[in-house]
């Protein structure tokens, strides 16, 4: 049985429709990816997954739960955490403050500590009293991470983590991925970047405007599959 499912998703803002009957599925221990072009609609998915855009309770089920009304704060105590576009840190807060807030939402024992956010990204513990918004696009991005673990998740959606970073830098955020889904998480990575979201993926979604345009797994989707549910067939 999956864990996280959409099924007819719809989403507004307003007049105008974002999602038109969107269906995903999300086992335990599996990584997903959703791959698109601006504008097809893939943060608004996370942003409705989260809690950010309220929906029909029936639209999103978590381990069986329907939790597509509820918001992010009621949301986050039920194991899903996101790590949003743009990082958004608390800029008044030290590196440590940041992580710390991740865990107000969750109070339970789990794997996920200061000491294992640490360990995963060592530059975090050089510069913990340093604050967030001082240090460089990558290690804010760790932040980031690190913050939404320290609510020990059992599904961490990761949306566009490697938008504006360099490849040294992408890279090194990536590889933090196996580890995290050593702890137990599942995980919903958003990627502009196909060939970054092929290398972590169990399977693949594209969506274009608004809709799941292709799914698979990453062996199974060539080249020119990927680029007609992109694209459009004929792009």
């Amino acid at each position: 049985m999956s864990f996280l499912t959409t099924r007819g998703l719809t989403a507004h803002y307003g007049d105008f429709q974002a999602l038109f009957g969107v269906d995903i599925m999300l086992n335990e221990g599996e990584t997903i990816a959703i791959i698109g072009a601006n504008g097809a609609g893939k943060t608004t998915l996370m942003r409705s997954l989260s809690g950010v855009l309220r929906n029909s309770p029936e639209m999103i089920t978590l381990d069986g739960r329907k939790i597509g009304a509820m918001s992010a704060d009621e949301i986050v105590p039920l194991g899903l955490a996101m790590v949003p576009e743009g990082r958004r840190l608390f800029p008044s807060l030290s590196v440590e403050e940041n992580l710390l807030i991740g865990a107000y939402g969750r109070k339970i024992e789990g794997y996920w500590n200061l000491e294992k956010i640490y360990r995963l990204f060592p530059i975090l513990a050089e510069r913990r009293s340093s604050p967030g918004t001082a240090l460089s696009g990558g290690q804010q991005q760790m932040v980031a991470i690190g913050r939404a673990l320290m609510s020990n998740p059992r599904v961490l959606l990761c949306d566009e983590i490697s938008l504006g970073l360099a490849p040294v830098v992408i890279r090194d955020i990536y590889a933090a991925v196996p580890r995290i889904q050593e702890s137990g998480a599942s995980l919903i990575v958003v990627e502009q970047d196909i060939g970054q979201a092929m290398k972590v993926a169990d399977r693949v979604y594209c969506m274009m405007e608004g809709r799941v345009t292709l799914e698979g797994t990453p062996q199974s989707l060539s080249r020119d599959d990927i680029h007609a549910a992109y694209f459009g067939v004929g792009a």
